[in-house]
């Protein structure tokens, strides 16, 4: 049985964090313990619980409510995810959910979820848990539009990367649109935050002493192409992605082992980051490392 919770208004404090806290309030709401974040379509959700995320409460159009419960139940069986309990489900109607849509939500892929935030390893911790056999990872230094962080997640999860890392002057995976854009590979890849200043200051050598090699994505007169050979026999790597015009610092591509780039077409020297991303995860992730991974789905 579902705890479901009909509503005729929006005005309720246990409604806020749908109807008046934005993504910041919502990431600093439980301080100094994690916070919140919206989840959004039945899929997202599906993904942050079958990953151990708690919800707090979802919310549900009347019209499409049990064909929504109906997939989560159906997915989280498949996958012995734990159920939804006694979680509130609050449920509108047409006429309440347009104001949700006026304030920025688009519920026509489904419903949303208030989901607890976990606790982020820290970088020693984190790269702790990566692979010991070739292990590829990306850091996201400046990358500050979240449907680029999404669409990276994404590329990283079909692509073989194994961890990513996000500077804390990133948008935050858990942004509503990032998670959407992800398809909900933000529960899949493990990932984690690192201060800005801190990984100016000391996260290159902090790699290096983790024995990792590190390859800035940037155009220097020493750059060699995505495909170089030494960058596939390189044991561990991780990929350094920059912010859209401004790019990487000067300081972060100085440090780093190798600098790389796609080749294309004259007159044109980038791409938007999450394209470029998706060419270099295909290009240096783990995908040949897997032979069971099959070639026919998109």
């Amino acid at each position: 049985m579902h705890n479901l919770i009909f509503l005729e208004n929006l005005e309720g404090k246990d409604l806020a964090p749908y109807v008046r806290l934005n993504e910041a309030q919502l990431f600093h709401a439980l301080a100094p313990h994690p916070g919140l974040f919206i989840a959004e379509s039945p899929k997202v959700i599906e993904r942050a619980l079958r990953a151990g995320y708690r919800p707090a409460s979802l919310l549900m159009e009347a019209k499409t409510m049990e064909r929504d419960l109906a997939d989560l139940d159906h997915e989280m069986a498949i996958n012995q995810t734990t159920g939804l309990g006694q979680t509130p489900i609050y449920v509108v109607d047409s006429k309440l959910l347009r104001q949700l849509t006026g304030a920025g939500y688009n519920l026509l892929r489904g419903a949303l979820a208030v989901m607890y935030r976990v606790q982020r390893p820290d970088l020693t911790n984190f790269l702790a848990t990566m692979p010991s056999d070739h292990p590829r990872i990306a850091i996201l230094e400046r990358v500050v539009n979240p449907t680029n962080v999404g669409a990276i997640f994404r590329s990283a999860a079909a692509l073989g990367i194994d961890g990513i890392i996000v500077t804390s002057d990133s948008a935050d995976p858990l942004y509503r649109r990032a998670s959407r854009v992800a398809m909900g590979t933000v529960f899949q890849v493990p990932w984690t935050y690192m201060d800005a200043k801190i990984w100016q200051r000391e996260g290159i050598d902090l790699l290096h002493r983790f024995g990792y090699k590190t390859a800035a994505m940037a155009l220097r007169h020493n750059t060699i192409d995505i495909d170089h050979p030494v960058l596939g026999e390189t044991e561990k790597l991780a990929i350094i992605l920059g912010s859209e015009g401004p790019g990487l610092n000067e300081a972060t591509i100085d440090q780093s082992d190798f600098t790389i780039k796609i080749p294309m077409a004259p007159e044109v020297d980038s791409l938007n980051v999450a394209a470029a991303s998706a060419l270099a995860f295909w290009e240096l992730g783990n995908r040949r490392l897997h032979p069971e991974w099959s070639g026919d789905k998109h």
